[in-house]
């Protein structure tokens, strides 16, 4: 099965911070591929979870649109 999902990195402290928007899964390392490595091997151990696997069939279909906004406050 493949998994495919919205990753937000953001620097914090020293770190990058990759954090999956699906299902709230997040890792670091200080690069950005090292972050994004952590963050597949965090991923890949919560779907070995059983109880996982039905969320993770949900999200094959599900569409996902990713924006900025900006406006004066």
């Amino acid at each position: 099965m493949t998994f495919k999902g919205t990753i937000k990195i953001e620097y914090e402290e020293n770190w990058y911070v990759a954090t999956c928007l699906e299902n709230n899964i997040a890792s670091q390392g200080k690069t950005i591929d090292e972050a994004m490595f952590n963050l597949k091997e965090a991923i890949s151990l919560y779907y070995e979870d059983e109880s996982n696997i039905d969320e993770l069939n949900c999200l094959e279909n599900e569409q996902v649109y990713i924006t900025r906004l900006e406006m004066a406050i």
